[in-house]
């Protein structure tokens, strides 16, 4: 590696390195170190798996993570390859992997089983009430009694109800699945349970009573139809309030902290299963929880090593002489350097903020001025032809030299390079440009650390999450109740407090008791 850091060659972007070899036995030991961490522990715990469908696949980038002990500057000499690249795999990495195709066969495979069964039963609901006005006409039309307008005006009643059950079954039911939850959601099999046994009860009683005896009655056939409609709609509406009204009350605070480094964040549920609370806490993750950076344990991880190493005494007298003298000099100063830790922290927290904000000016100052670069060549594109003017693109492409040092500098210090490719740059660069916004609004990203649905889906570090919780995940969210949603890097605890009863009482003014009269004396002191 010395000799590649000798015959480095940088330049105002990135610089590149041939050591492809070298770097792909790097992440495979990385891989290899890292997959036993994925498993869990001996827990009673009662542990399943929440999945996000399968065709938007959410991979870890194992590449991008930094390794432990790396400073400030390991980006001087290590860069991105472009080109061709190596990659080495581990068995374990093959087994991962098999499994994660396993599972997601099988949750495909419910899915689609979930849905056909939803189809089929929406199915026969909608056909059942035409089944039984066509059926008469059909076997024994000469015998029936006419009926006339009245059996006209119910039979546009039974169409456009079928019309509003249609629009509502389809605005309710047919979603787009966000995710696959790994138990079955309760209501929502209870209404097709319940949806089954009633088109079968009217099916039953129109086959013993209409068919068998070919009921000449006409118009009660028809209005048999007519009371099956109504009651489907009284299900579409009851489905609509266990489905969609029933959680929109908050009755539960969920606590929301991040294993890794702590940061939390509180919700309002309402009454939630709790794989569905989980859903929830997902969702919001990714747009409220800054993007998981690993580089940034790094950093403490190497100060506690540091600090925990032990001391080497060397007895210069032989063995045996003077234990306890070298068990008090040992306590002493592992004393001290505990007593002593504290200033080395705050100088290396005090170091660190400085070059951030020295880096940080710097990176500003060279934006301003290449957005100022930006606004003389639009000044001088009006002036050409049309043919020859720059695309946001190219000028894009034409400014981001002059930024591009003091940017990898900025994304290092702060170790976010992992997130920025300078394709990703250029393209934000590009759309700035477009949309005329300011060097502020473009340093926005960069600056601060955004969510996780800012950033490519593969530098989430998660592919799927694993929900571990005491009680049954279709149980509904109780207080205390404690459940933690695991990936593959870090995990969410997750705290369920009820939201507490409030009394309100109310306490009548009485407005005259706020009148007050003023009373002067006449004579004063002199």
């Amino acid at each position: 590696m010395s000799a590649a850091m000798d015959t480095e060659s940088t330049y105002s972007g990135y610089s590149h390195y041939s050591g492809h070899s070298k770097k792909a036995h790097r992440q495979g030991s990385r891989d290899r170190h890292k997959s036993p961490r994925s498993k869990d522990g001996s827990r009673s715990e009662k542990s399943v798996t929440i999945q996000t469908p399968p065709a938007e696949p959410l991979l870890g980038n194992d590449a991008s993570r930094a390794e432990e002990g790396q400073d400030d500057n390991w980006g001087e000499t290590t860069t991105a390859i472009t080109g061709t690249s190596e990659h080495s795999i581990s068995q374990e990495d093959i087994a991962r992997i098999s499994k994660d195709l396993e599972d997601s066969v099988g949750l495909d495979c419910k899915r689609y089983l979930g849905l056909t069964v939803a189809a089929v039963l929406g199915l026969l609901v909608f056909l059942t009430p035409i089944a039984f006005i066509l059926l008469p006409q059909i076997l024994w039309r000469d015998d029936l009694e006419p009926c006339g307008t009245v059996c006209e005006g119910l039979f546009i009643s039974v169409a456009f109800k079928l019309l509003i059950l249609l629009i509502g079954t389809w605005a309710l039911f047919f979603r787009q699945p966000k995710a696959d939850i790994p138990r079955v959601f309760v209501f929502r099999a209870l209404l097709l349970v319940l949806i089954f046994l009633f088109v079968f009860s009217y099916w039953l009683f129109y086959g013993v009573r209409i068919l068998d005896s070919k009921d000449t009655n006409y118009q009660g056939i028809v209005q048999y139809a007519v009371s099956l409609v109504d009651a489907l709609l009284f299900i579409h509406y009851l489905a609509i309030v266990l489905l969609e009204l029933r959680q929109l009350q908050p009755m539960f605070t969920v606590k929301v902290v991040r294993s890794t480094d702590g940061e939390s964040r509180y919700y309002s549920l309402g009454h939630l299963s709790i794989q569905r609370a989980a859903l929830v806490v997902l969702e919001n993750y990714y747009k409220d929880f800054t993007v998981y950076n690993p580089a940034l344990l790094t950093a403490s991880k190497s100060r506690a090593a540091k600090h925990m190493a032990g001391l080497k005494v060397y007895n210069v007298d032989g063995p045996g002489n003077n234990a306890s003298g070298q068990s008090r000099a040992m306590i002493a100063a592992a004393a001290r350097r505990r007593d002593s830790s504290h200033n080395e922290l705050y100088y290396e927290e005090a170091d660190h903020e400085r070059r951030v904000k020295k880096r940080r000016a710097r990176l500003v100052v060279a934006v301003e001025e290449a957005f100022t670069h930006i606004k003389r060549l639009q000044a001088e594109d009006q002036q050409k032809a049309p043919g020859e003017m720059m695309d946001p693109r190219e000028a894009a492409q034409a400014i981001f030299p002059s930024m591009a040092r003091a940017l990898q500098k900025y994304l290092r210090t702060t170790r976010q390079q992992q997130y920025h490719s300078m394709e990703s740059i250029l393209q934000h660069l590009s759309f700035c440009i477009t949309n005329n916004m300011t060097p502020k609004a473009f340093l926005e990203r960069y600056l601060n650390p955004g969510p996780t649905l800012q950033y490519d889906r593969d530098r989430w570090f998660s592919k799927q999450w694993t929900l571990v919780s005491e009680e049954a995940v279709t149980s509904g969210l109780q207080d205390g109740i404690v459940f933690v949603l695991k990936c593959l890097d870090f995990s969410l605890v997750v705290n369920v407090k009820k939201i507490p009863f409030i009394k309100l009482s109310e306490e009548f003014i009485d407005p005259k008791s706020h009148k007050f009269v003023l009373r002067l004396q006449s004579e004063t002191s002199v």
